[in-house]
């Protein structure tokens, strides 16, 4: 994998548990508003929209079952960054929305969230 990958769950989801009701995930609509707000710098990152149901398999073909949660950035081969929450297998992720919305700050020149 040569470019950071952001995993998103594509909106308009539903829930067993929920039934007539349709979702979508607020961290990865909060995601998608960064990557809208500014669209040149979110060309240097591949994004993948997947279905919400569990098993997430091609997040799980990086990660590993138990790194499944979205959104998740998995960093590009041999990439490492300071807000990455883990490894697996050779590589890295970040699997929290704060740490996720800092990464493309750092690694691709996207401006700062506001403190």
């Amino acid at each position: 994998m040569n470019r950071d990958r952001l995993f998103l769950i594509r909106p308009g989801f539903e829930d067993p548990a929920y039934p007539g009701q349709r979702f979508y995930c607020w961290h990865c609509a909060l995601m998608e508003g960064v990557l809208v707000s500014f669209p040149t710098l979110a060309q240097r990152l591949d994004v993948e929209r997947i279905e919400w149901p569990r098993p997430r398999l091609p997040v799980i073909e990086l990660v590993g079952e138990e790194n499944q949660s979205l959104p998740l950035l998995v960093l590009a081969d041999g990439a490492t960054s300071p807000h990455q929450t883990g490894t697996y297998e050779g590589f890295s992720f970040i699997s929290e929305k704060d740490k996720i919305l800092a990464a493309p700050s750092e690694r691709h020149g996207f401006p700062n969230p506001h403190p």
